[in-house]
């Protein structure tokens, strides 16, 4: 057996991003073109990978001629490779310095038996150089490599341009929506959520499919919000747990003006929630909120479910579970935290201008510094200010964002999301919660959309552009119904 080649990696290992891509790397080679092609390409490619911090397992360099893949033999060694580091292995690059031999390609990836993302790369032919020495052919290459993928029913990605210097500004943009992909896909094929109380008795948008989702590898650990305080009733003020959340919770916002007994109690609150998350290996949660948790405990959850989502461990309200999953998916496609907010208000005559609100348990991430704890206006005026306390209160920064919304479809047995980009804007608004003044094109035919399929009304999102990776990998690699709007 093959050991792997294994590049360098500049990227942190993360908790919540999970660890750095791992990338099965197939250079293609036919014998009748320049093999030498396929050495210095192999180089050029691991070279790029390393400085990309995405590591790369291929093929021993002696073991095949030049490092490609071309004859069956070389094929098999490939794929006991692959099978080898599966655990491992996040997407497969297939790049083509010469034409390449599609069938060879194809094999590895069947007799590896991995079903993860494919990127298909094509190098660039010179003018100056089409003599036999130096002929590449890898443009007409790549379709017959992506026919035979075709053929096989293996799934694949393309690169922005048909063949590409691997080198180039434009191939990195690539390698980092392909990383973006695999993420996604690695991580929703797997992940653990909790719902944390039960669905609010008001709200039967957030109502989904349990079995659907576990289908597609999501898997949802419930626990009912009596045991959740049975937890906290056992817990002393003095408690060192409490006293390190408390001291946390200080660190995280400010808190004047809050009562010192709703701040023991949201600490003791989010002790309770770390440790159902680890026991339970979760990754994310969806909270029920309205309006138990103020009736008959005192605080809102708003501020420990801000400072998980700003850790990466997504949590969205009112046990909205699709929602967890929206951002989530977001999460792992932008590497940075996401949000759960409501599509709430139109913003004057401006047809593509609206407002997003909630209450709110938004990350800081989406603030700056232009945040503070506050209690809950709105069910402040049912329950008593007193008990209301915990809202993450300011205006969302200005900036691009990304907007995802899945939901699951019992009547026709699938999965559905939508998604797509837009902009956080600084146009005047002044209210309170959590909010922000939004732009997105075309908005009356997305709310159109909305309506006209049945989303609900929460929205995630994500302060970066990923809208194309996460539709690839939510629509092509996870089969699930996804609109993209543009």
């Amino acid at each position: 057996m093959d050991e792997p080649v294994t590049t360098k990696n500049s990227v942190g290992e993360s908790s919540r991003t999970d660890r750095p891509i791992t990338l099965g790397v197939i250079v293609g080679n036919r014998g009748f073109f320049p093999s030498h092609l396929c050495e210095s390409g192999r180089k050029t490619i691991l070279d790029v990978l390393e400085k990309a911090g995405i590591r790369a397992v291929i093929t021993h360099e002696e073991t095949t001629n030049n490092g490609a893949i071309e004859s069956l033999e070389e094929a098999r060694r490939c794929a006991d490779l692959f099978k080898q580091k599966r655990d491992e292995i996040d997407g497969i690059l297939v790049t083509l310095p010469n034409f390449g031999d599609e069938r060879a390609i194809a094999n590895v990836i069947r007799w590896s038996g991995l079903d993860v993302p494919v990127l298909v790369h094509a190098f660039n032919d010179a003018p100056g150089k089409m003599s036999l020495q130096y002929r590449r052919d890898s443009f007409c290459g790549k379709m017959s490599a992506c026919n035979n993928l075709h053929q096989y029913g293996i799934k694949y990605s393309l690169t922005t341009h048909h063949t590409m210097d691997p080198e180039s500004e434009t191939f990195a943009r690539d390698l980092q929506r392909f990383a973006a992909t695999c993420r996604v896909t690695r991580s929703l094929k797997s992940v653990r959520l909790g719902q944390i109380g039960a669905r609010p008795a008001a709200f039967n948008t957030v109502r989904y499919s349990e079995k659907l989702f576990e289908r597609s590898g999501i898997s949802v650990e419930t626990l009912d919000l009596s045991e959740l305080m049975g937890w906290i009733r056992q817990m002393g003020d003095d408690d060192a747990a409490v006293k390190a959340k408390l001291d946390e919770i200080g660190d995280y916002t400010t808190v004047t003006g809050v009562p010192q007994e709703s701040l023991v109690k949201m600490a003791k609150l989010g002790v309770a929630v770390d440790r159902f998350m680890n026991d339970q290996g979760l990754a994310a949660t969806a909270i029920q909120c309205w309006t138990s948790l103020e009736e008959f405990y005192g605080v809102v959850p708003c501020t420990c479910m801000s400072m998980l989502s700003n850790n990466l461990m997504a949590s969205a309200c009112e046990a909205d579970i699709a929602g967890t999953v929206s951002m989530y998916a977001l999460q792992q496609a932008s590497g940075v935290p996401a949000a759960l907010l409501d599509w709430n208000n139109n913003y004057g005559e401006e047809l593509d201008k609206g407002v997003v609100f909630h209450c709110s348990n938004l990350p800081n991430a989406f603030f700056g510094d232009a945040r503070k704890m506050d209690f809950q206006e709105i069910i402040a005026g049912t329950v008593g200010k007193e008990n209301t306390f915990g809202t993450i209160v300011g205006r969302i920064d200005p900036g691009p964002f990304t907007y995802c919304r899945v939901s699951t479809d019992d009547y026709t047995g699938a999965i559905r999301a939508y998604v797509g980009e837009g902009n956080f804007t600084d146009d005047t608004m002044e209210t309170f919660g959590g909010y922000g003044v939004f732009e997105v094109p075309r908005m009356q035919q997305l709310l159109a959309h909305i309506c006209e399929n049945g989303f609900e009304h929460h929205v995630a999102a994500t302060r970066a552009e990923v809208a194309a990776p996460l539709k690839e990998a939510l629509g092509k690699y996870l089969d699930w119904s996804v609109y993209l709007h543009t």
